[in-house]
C-alpha cells in the first residue's frame, strides 16, 4: 500500500462540481492499493500515517502528529499511485489492485482512521475527482507498508527479518 501525504493548509474534493470532502490544517493522503496487499498493510499505513510528525511545534520544528496539531484528515483513492514508467511512455497499472479488492482496503483504511481520529473525509472511489489544495511548506512524504512478512511494526528489525519468507 502507498501513499503520498501532503502537509495541507486546507484541501477539498470536488465530483462534478460538488464539494465532498473538506478539511482546513492537516493532511491530505492520495492512497494507492496493491494486488499483494492486505488489512494488515490498510492498518499500518494509517497508524504510520497518523504517528507521522509533520507539524511544527511552539518552536516552529516538525514535531508534531496531525492528531497533537488538531488537523483533519482527506483520503483519495489513487491507482496511478502504481503506475509503472520503466518501460515506454505509458504507464503501467498491473501492480494496482483491482477496483473491488482496491475499495474494500481503501474503506478499511478509513474506518481504522476514522476509529482513531476525527476528522476524516473522503473523496468518492472511482470518480473523477479534482482535488485542490494549499501544500503547508510544502510538506510531502511518502509512505508505504513494509515488504511482506514486516507488518509488525512494534517488533524489532531482527524479529521482521526473520519474520520475512525466505
Amino acid at each position: 500500500m502507498r501513499a503520498v501525504v501532503q502537509r495541507v493548509r486546507e484541501a477539498r474534493v470536488e465530483v462534478e462540481g460538488r464539494v465532498v470532502g473538506a478539511i482546513g490544517c492537516g493532511s491530505l493522503v492520495l492512497l494507492g492499493v496493491a494486488q499483494e496487499d492486505t488489512p494488515a498493510d490498510a492498518e499500518y499505513l494509517a497508524e504510520k500515517i497518523l504517528g507521522l510528525r509533520i507539524f511544527p511545534d511552539e518552536e516552529g520544528k516538525m514535531n508534531r502528529s496531525v492528531s497533537e496539531a488538531g488537523g483533519g484528515v482527506l483520503v483519495v483513492s489513487q491507482f496511478t499511485l502504481y503506475g509503472d514508467t520503466r518501460k515506454g511512455r505509458r504507464p503501467s497499472f498491473d501492480r494496482a489492485a483491482p477496483p473491488q479488492q482496491a475499495r474494500a482496503l481503501y474503506e478499511h483504511f478509513v474506518a481504522v482512521l476514522r476509529s482513531r481520529h476525527r476528522p476524516v473525509e473522503t473523496g468518492v472511489f472511482q470518480a473523477m475527482m479534482q482535488v485542490h489544495l494549499i501544500n503547508d511548506g510544502p510538506v510531502t512524504i511518502l509512505c508505504e507498508s513494509p515488504p511482506r512478512g514486516e507488518l509488525n511494526p512494534s517488533a524489532s528489525k531482527g524479529q521482521a527479518a526473520e519474520q520475512a519468507p525466505r
